[in-house]
């Protein structure tokens, strides 16, 4: 395989540009693995296929582009395929479904009355949320105030008076003129100055946000100067990943964020409390791809429990496709089943509206 890949030639291109590809080919890696059941633990033989030609990945990237009659779809309609090879990649995921609960104080405006202030009050842990917990790996989040925690006391933002100094003019009951900016005088087109009529020249207007009183109510306590606070209970179910791709030896240079989003075939699914690292008698590959992604389990926070965890592992079949248009290289990837296309470097990626396409109104 090394000596093909060193195997080289060289497209159309100016010399000093020149671009060193691989040979162009086509290669599939059979699909023979066998799955996991993580239930009776036996193996069950599954074959596939990722075989693509180059009408159907340009077909593909077409419709990825789109823009069919313009100058946008032209690298993709006329495009030379110099490379071209069909693999399979392999995803290890390690999901850790958790429960995280934490206290928050929230304070309203006091309205004269009673207030549950008095009574037994529970640690956030002794309440029981099993009827609002969601199912396994969904997120949620459930608020709800702590039984007997409200308390009064007084606005923290005026200090117990009601009412502040305002914002707008900063207690001098008047403010910079909007209409010449403070300056008492407006230049005229023919560069003279005149008097501003709406500060008599004064620079300065009488406030209107606090009447000129220079002092306004509180918006914290809407002048009832107390305010009523209560501890409330923010629990969160959430779902922390680890992720790791890995390809054969022809395509190490996958990038990663092209496997996450794709969708494959399911080796191996295993849920517990705590996933141990799949051991796979008939495959040392997939044994150290389970290995890495345990050994890189996600952290839980100190405010937080582990629910339960759940091991998988994927193959995703992938073409990785290199062309040339006007001695300019670009490649993209087919990933999944459900061949989504990456694209990277294409040459031309906007319409100039200079056509009968009309895609061009999307932008």
């Amino acid at each position: 395989m090394k000596q093909q890949l060193a195997h080289a030639m060289v497209i159309g291109i100016d010399d000093k540009e020149k671009a060193w590809l691989p040979a162009r080919k086509k290669l599939c890696l059979p699909f023979n693995f066998s799955k996991v059941d993580h239930k009776s633990g036996a193996p069950s033989s599954q074959t596939g296929s990722c075989e693509l030609d180059e009408a159907e990945v340009r077909q593909l990237l077409m419709d990825h582009v789109g823009h069919r009659y313009c100058s946008v779809s032209e690298p993709a309609r006329k495009g030379q395929i110099v490379f071209l090879e069909n693999f399979f990649a392999y995803a290890g995921t390690l999901e850790t479904f958790i429960e995280e609960r934490e206290t928050v104080i929230e304070k309203e405006p006091y309205v004269s009355g009673l207030y549950a202030g008095e009574g037994l009050q529970y640690d956030i842990w002794e309440l029981d949320v099993n009827a609002d917990s969601p199912q396994m790996f969904v997120e949620k989040e459930l608020r709800f105030t702590l039984p007997h925690t409200e308390f009064v006391q007084l606005c923290d933002n005026c200090n117990g008076q009601g009412k502040i100094i305002c914002p707008s003019c900063n207690g001098e009951q008047r403010t910079h003129c909007a209409k010449c900016s403070g300056i008492g005088l407006i230049a005229k087109q023919n560069r003279s100055l005149t008097r501003c009529n709406a500060c008599s020249g004064k620079g300065t207007v009488y406030c209107d946000f606090c009447d000129t009183r220079a002092i306004v109510p509180c918006s914290t306590c809407n002048g009832s100067s107390m305010l009523v606070a209560r501890s409330v209970a923010v629990v969160k179910w959430k779902t922390l990943s680890v992720q790791k791709a890995s390809t054969t030896s022809i395509a190490t240079d996958t990038p990663a964020e092209v496997l996450h989003k794709a969708t494959g075939n399911q080796l191996y699914n295993m849920q517990a409390y705590q996933c141990n690292p799949a051991f796979f008698p008939y495959s040392n590959f997939f044994s150290s791809l389970s290995s890495e992604v345990i050994a890189n389990r996600a952290t839980v926070p100190p405010s937080a429990r582990a629910i339960t965890e759940r091991h998988i592992i994927s193959s995703i079949p992938v073409t990785r496709v290199i062309m040339a248009h006007q001695n300019h290289l670009f490649s993209f990837y087919v990933t999944g089943y459900d061949r989504q296309i990456f694209v990277w470097d294409y040459p031309s990626r906007f319409c100039r509206g200079l056509c009968c396409c009309f895609e061009w109104l999307n932008f």
